[in-house]
């Protein structure tokens, strides 16, 4: 009983066994990801996120609805403003707003959540002002369809026959429409770039779009195309701590293969 007791005594009396090492290892991320967003807020110099593939598609595309003469869909897909797949989208229609006022093409932007909508209002105003045609903005073209999923699917397929977008952007959180959307827009004969951290429905993407960032790669796209300080530091820092976890996972590879019992960096880490 007196050994049991001994077990169950907390490390430096406040940590349970095996917490000690996770909360210095959470402190060190966090410190990680702090000085990467500070530096890129400062106008410092961070390491830069290369430029991923698809996101050339997105001039491409645009600019072959403006050569034929008809709009760009943009849908964040079903997430809220909780969803961090939303987040990763209004980094991408800022983009794509300001590139359709510089080209006069009209944007269609179908929306599921009422709170994204008005934000996504907000920065396709904004994007547009900062080209310099605020006169070209039209509300009526940021609209809410349903907040019920295959409602809001139902009257974007019947957006995409009445108006027959030349392409079709979707960048978010999607579900079971997601192949519907893509469908569609395919039968209408709209170019396609689509993004989503959602795995489930990446197959529907990879093999009905022309272009898919996959998984993490719409942060990665959301930040570089925005530039914008607290996503494009925090998103760097990510991938320094993911790369000190992969050195300490090598290392205690390493260690562990020459060293058959307990050593020093099992010890610390069980703490």
């Amino acid at each position: 009983m007196l050994l049991a007791a001994e077990a169950a005594k907390p490390y430096l009396g406040v940590f349970a066994e095996g917490k000690f090492a996770q909360f210095v290892l959470m402190l060190v991320f966090a410190f990680i990801v702090w000085f990467m967003v500070t530096r890129a807020k400062a106008g410092m110099k961070v390491p830069e996120i290369r430029k991923i593939n698809g996101l050339e598609a997105l001039d491409e595309a645009i600019g072959r609805a403006t050569e034929m003469g008809r709009p760009v869909h943009f849908t964040p897909g079903l997430g809220g403003v909780g969803n961090p797949m939303t987040f990763a989208a209004f980094g991408f229609l800022g983009y794509v707003a300001k590139l359709c006022a510089k080209y006069d093409t009209r944007l269609i932007q179908t929306n599921a959540d009422y709170v994204v909508l008005a934000i996504n209002e907000e920065i396709i105003r904004q994007a547009y002002l900062e080209a310099g045609r605020p006169d070209a903005f039209n509300s009526d073209d940021v609209q809410f369809m349903s907040d019920q999923q295959f409602a809001y699917a139902a009257n974007v397929m019947n957006m995409f026959q009445k108006d027959k977008p030349a392409a079709n952007i979707m960048m978010g959180a999607f579900w079971a429409e997601s192949l519907i959307f893509a469908e569609t827009a395919s039968f209408v004969g709209a170019i396609q770039i689509a993004g989503t951290a959602a795995t489930a429905q990446l197959p529907f993407f990879i093999t009905a779009c022309d272009y898919t960032l996959i998984g993490e790669e719409i942060y990665a796209a959301s930040a570089y195309l925005s530039k914008e300080p607290v996503l494009y530091g925090s998103l760097v820092g990510q991938d320094w701590a993911k790369i000190f976890v992969f050195a300490l996972i090598l290392v205690g590879t390493v260690i562990a293969n020459f060293q058959a019992k307990g050593n020093w960096l099992t010890s610390i880490l069980k703490k």
